[in-house]
């Protein structure tokens, strides 16, 4: 079976560092798969705050919906270890993109994860998929 490959972008457009809590850890003692998931949606909205959105729901008007996600795992994770997750983007189209994540631990060095969450713009009020707005994209490229 073909392994996934997930390429980082040529650059990150933000950092930020999350903690593994103990929730995070699964049963042989590392980090969690879907712990990953949660820690890559935080780093997501510090971004969207970053950029200066108050959450997911209010980009100009519209909010965002994840269309898919993949993650590959390069090395464990420990409750205690702190996480660096670089954020970068990919595929930008009319109505989306990827984020491209990577997760590197913040002692060692060592890139623990990288994932990629493809979303799109979403109005709430009608339930449809609507084009990326223009002042969101524009920052993306600041």
């Amino acid at each position: 079976m073909a392994r996934l490959t997930l390429d980082l972008p040529d650059r990150f457009i933000f950092e930020t560092r999350l903690d593994i809590r103990i929730g995070d850890i699964n049963y042989a003692q590392h980090l969690a798969n879907d712990a990953l998931l949660r820690l890559a949606h935080e780093a997501r909205l510090r971004l969207f705050k970053h950029l200066g959105y108050a959450s997911e729901l209010t980009v100009d008007g519209l909010g965002i919906v994840i269309a898919d996600m993949a993650a590959c795992y390069h090395a464990e994770a420990f409750h205690g270890d702190l996480l660096r997750f670089g954020i970068g983007i990919a595929a930008l189209n009319r109505y989306g993109l990827d984020l491209i994540y990577q997760a590197v631990d913040d002692n060692t060095g060592k890139e623990v994860a990288r994932l990629k969450t493809g979303i799109v713009f979403f109005d709430y009020r009608t339930r449809k998929i609507a084009p990326m707005p223009e002042a969101f994209s524009g920052k993306l490229s600041q």
